[in-house]
């Protein structure tokens, strides 16, 4: 294995912690999402996932077994518990992990472990998903976790899709709100380039653009923006505590097609939402963890 060559990686999806999935529904109905049907996970827990055009999606994860969830845990799934450790410090909505894509996970399970950052133990598994035409498909991924203790609510991992689930994703990925993908992903931190190392190793990729609201890092289809408290005010109108330390999901930025539609809809739905920087931003509520921002 060479550790030496880098591979820039896609964003894949974003684990968005929701209380209850029914709830989530709603809310993203609301905003003119299009939502597929619910999936049970085989450790407990469950999504509603949000499949977009730019081959990302969102998965609003929820709960659906707490004794299977706590099993899990107990034997070693990061993934499961990583998600409590997010819920029992942070509430059980926002944004927990960044996802990116890869044709091996297990290199990258090897790779994050030879550079200090594994997550966890890589974690393999399978589950059915039930398809638009009403039938059921079943979709296999391994997943190669990396975190920093000094951010214990918020991780990363590589996902791999060993067994693709076997549908034509076209219904699912209109939208009412003219969605076409998540353009940019935004944490927040006092000291962004404290978890530079972090991003650079995750993603795959050296260079990082650093400024005076914090630092970017692109994958291959979107960038991961880590901003100071002055940032968040300055981009988001948001005031977050300066002395919270660690990584923390703060927002999700979607590229949409007519930005006219989408701002329709919110007003025929009565979304409320402000405009800043040619953007519509969204506040959290509940089903929507985190901020969410439509633009061109």
């Amino acid at each position: 294995m060479s550790l030496s060559k880098r591979t820039t990686r896609p964003l894949d999806h974003l684990v968005l912690p929701v209380d209850a999935l029914e709830q989530a529904r709603r809310r993203l109905n609301d905003l003119g999402f299009t939502v597929a049907e619910d999936a049970r996970h085989p450790f407990g827990t469950e999504n509603a996932c949000v499949f977009f055009s730019d081959n990302t999606y969102l998965e609003p994860l929820a709960v659906a077994s707490r004794e299977e969830c706590e099993m899990a845990a107990l034997d070693g799934n990061a993934f499961v518990a990583r998600d409590q450790a997010f819920r029992f410090r942070q509430g059980p909505e926002g944004l927990s992990a960044i996802v990116l894509g890869t044709e091996d996970a297990a290199t990258d399970h090897m790779r994050f472990r030879a550079r200090g950052i594994s997550g966890g133990e890589m974690l393999e598994f399978s589950r059915p998903m039930r398809l638009p035409d009403g039938r059921e498909g079943l979709g296999s991924f391994r997943l190669a976790f990396a975190a920093d203790l000094r951010s214990p609510d918020f991780f990363l991992f590589s996902c791999q899709r060993v067994r693709a689930l076997p549908i034509d994703r076209g219904a699912l990925e209109r939208h009412d709100n003219s969605v076409l993908g998540i353009s940019e992903v935004v944490l927040s931190e006092t000291n962004p380039t404290d978890f530079q190392y972090l991003l650079q190793e995750a993603v795959d990729e050296r260079e990082v653009a650093a400024h005076s609201f914090g630092m970017d890092i692109e994958t291959t289809n979107a960038k991961i923006s880590v901003l100071s408290a002055a940032g968040m005010e300055a981009f988001f109108g948001r005031s977050v505590r300066s002395a919270e330390r660690g990584l923390r999901g703060r927002a999700v930025i979607f590229r949409v097609a007519d930005l006219e539609v989408t701002r329709a809809l919110f007003a025929r739905n009565d979304i409320e939402f402000s405009e800043m920087g040619g953007r519509l931003i969204v506040p959290e509520m509940p089903g929507q963890g985190v901020i969410f921002a439509f633009g061109a």
